[in-house]
């Protein structure tokens, strides 16, 4: 196994639905474009996820893939600082679901909090399949293929998270132990030199026995910071450490976003499906009408009626898209009937076509080149499958299928 920090990588994905809005512009892709210049990141087109719900409208997977790659691309997610990728590309990944599913309780599945909530939202949907009730396990397939640390997620994904842990947890409790490992841990431990190896020993001692997490911090530092011994070691040594075997899949962790929560047209929560959203390559003219047709505070049934912003799905939009003097002279207005609804969605609107403007330029670029589109997938899925191999080699051996 290569020797990375998982603390380090970032694996976040995102399912094919077609053309991305605003919502996912400010939730995830602008904090995507940062993670990239600070993480090791790797963004993946989960196409597979797209089947599980809708395997029977798969036609239209192929064109919403590429919708979702131009717009990653014109919002600024980088190929040379990222690597990006179709999952149905990158084998492995169905590979290590499968084996993963072999050690996964059933019970773990049918309790995800998403299975019961999704069947109650879907029901006009054919949705008892293996294909659906697994999908978290697919989900912690892509993750832990990569040996990611840290996954960018809302807070409504943590259960998922926690999944991932759960798997990585029982597949290293199940297959980390070498037959040997106390004796070839205590051999590494003094190949760290007498000081170090003491050091250790005590950090061990107190997070063991006390709980202490800053303990086993310190001590996950020192095993990193040694150049002396193997990476097989290191690995040894990080499972001693937590009282387990050799850890072959590390635990990732949720990385919170602090996103704020971008409502749609009509107030609600911004998504395709709820008909309300602004996406990214709307033209100016369909940004302004759709702000014009806007629902506004219902108390102001006159243009004299003073309103109330904090009940006006366009005061919301302001919250987020405009700067602080707009956002000032809106809410004065609207509470004292200063300038009407439709005076209050003009700056709205110049705010929104301004924010997409660039991007939306860059969106032409990569419609009218779909090829390099294309090429930038095939290389980041190269980029992807070294790893993932290098994953699944240690897999197979670790469940005694290292005989190929």
């Amino acid at each position: 196994m290569s020797s990375i920090d998982s603390q380090r990588r970032v694996v976040s994905g995102m399912r094919p639905s077609g053309r991305l809005h605003l919502g996912h512009y400010h939730g995830v892709l602008k904090s995507w474009t940062r993670l990239q210049h600070e993480y090791e990141c790797y963004f993946c087109i989960v196409d597979w996820h797209a089947l599980t719900t809708d395997y029977e409208a798969s036609g239209a997977i192929a064109q919403h893939v590429m919708d979702m790659a131009v717009d990653w691309l014109a919002a600024g997610v980088s190929p040379s600082s990222a690597t990006l990728f179709i999952q149905s590309h990158v084998p492995e990944h169905a590979e290590l679901h499968l084996l993963l599913s072999m050690i996964c309780p059933l019970g773990w599945l049918e309790r995800v909090p998403s299975y019961k909530e999704l069947q109650q939202h879907l029901q006009h949907k054919e949705l008892d399949t293996y294909g659906f009730l697994g999908y978290p396990l697919l989900q912690a397939a892509d993750i832990l293929l990569y040996r990611a640390g840290l996954v960018p997620v809302g807070a409504d994904q943590l259960p998922h998270i926690e999944f991932a842990r759960d798997v990585a947890r029982r597949f290293n409790h199940l297959y980390g132990r070498e037959a040997d490992f106390e004796d070839k841990a205590e051999a590494a431990i003094r190949r760290l030199g007498k000081k170090t190896a003491k050091l250790y020993t005590s950090l061990r001692k107190s997070y063991q026995e006390q709980g202490d997490v800053e303990a086993l911090g310190t001590a996950r530092a020192i095993i990193k910071e040694q150049q002396t011994i193997t990476l097989s070691d290191q690995e040894r040594l990080y499972g001693y450490l937590e009282g387990c075997g050799k850890l072959l899949l590390p635990e990732p962790q949720a990385l919170l976003s602090d996103a704020p929560k971008i409502s749609g047209l009509d107030g609600g929560k911004m998504a395709k499906s709820n008909s309300n959203a602004i996406f990214l390559r709307d033209t100016s003219e369909e940004v302004a009408e759709k702000i014009r047709r806007m629902p506004t505070d219902p108390a102001r049934g006159h243009r004299q009626d003073p309103g109330e912003p904090t009940r006006c799905p366009v005061w919301q939009m302001h919250v987020t898209h405009s700067d602080e003097a707009v956002r000032q002279w809106a809410e004065q207005g609207c509470r004292s009937a200063g300038i009407g609804c439709l005076e209050c969605k003009a700056p709205l609107i110049d705010a929104i076509r301004a924010e997409l403007a660039p991007l939306q330029e860059r969106a032409l670029d990569y419609e009218q080149n779909t090829d390099l589109v294309r090429s930038i997938l095939a290389d980041g899925a190269e980029r992807a499958r070294d790893e993932a191999r290098e994953t699944l080699v240690e897999v197979r051996q670790a469940m005694g299928l290292g005989y190929r």
